[in-house]
């Protein structure tokens, strides 16, 4: 399957790119899938249930208000992404355990890492409309993440670019 995030850039003017720093920390450095998205407020409660459920290829966006100062995902939790089968997971924050992280088959973007993990209060909204880097993400849109950038698109740009990807007619 061949894409890039600046070919669906171009491919599609109109589509939401998030534009951060962002780092590369999974083992799996180009992931796209169906987004499921989290606000998580220096707490990961929320991205840890998630990660503990089917994930069914999707990408999990999380919008830690661009925290630096606790991490959001560790080895642990992406151990049970990868277990449960989520593509990736784009963060709008930090990971921390990132040697663990590397070595496994997941995509991961973060802004950073910290060695400091949050407080478990219960916190976190799931299913909302999140806003960083300049990007409007709902929830059901489609993700792309190469070294490149991190771009949505939605259903209707999504399919056609995965059946391009592929060779097939759409």
């Amino acid at each position: 399957m061949s894409w890039t995030t600046p070919d669906l850039s171009d491919r599609f003017p109109q589509a939401t790119v998030a534009c951060l720093p962002w780092r590369h920390y999974g083992g799996h450095a180009r992931f796209h899938g169906r987004v499921v998205t989290v606000r998580a407020p220096a707490d990961n409660s929320r991205v840890r249930e998630l990660a503990n459920q089917p994930g069914h290829g999707r990408v999990l966006v999380v919008d830690g208000g661009g925290d630096t100062a606790h991490a959001l995902l560790g080895d642990l939790v992406a151990a049970a992404a990868v277990a449960n089968g989520w593509a990736g997971v784009v963060i709008h924050g930090c990971v921390r355990d990132v040697e663990a992280v590397a070595g496994m088959a997941l995509g991961v973007a973060a802004l950073g890492s910290c060695p400091r993990k949050t407080d478990k209060q219960g916190l976190g909204e799931v299913d909302v409309v999140l806003q960083f880097g300049g990007a409007r993400i709902v929830p059901g849109q489609w993700i792309f993440v190469d070294a490149s950038g991190v771009v949505v698109l939605d259903e209707p740009q999504a399919t056609a670019a995965l059946a391009e990807a592929t060779g097939a007619t759409v």
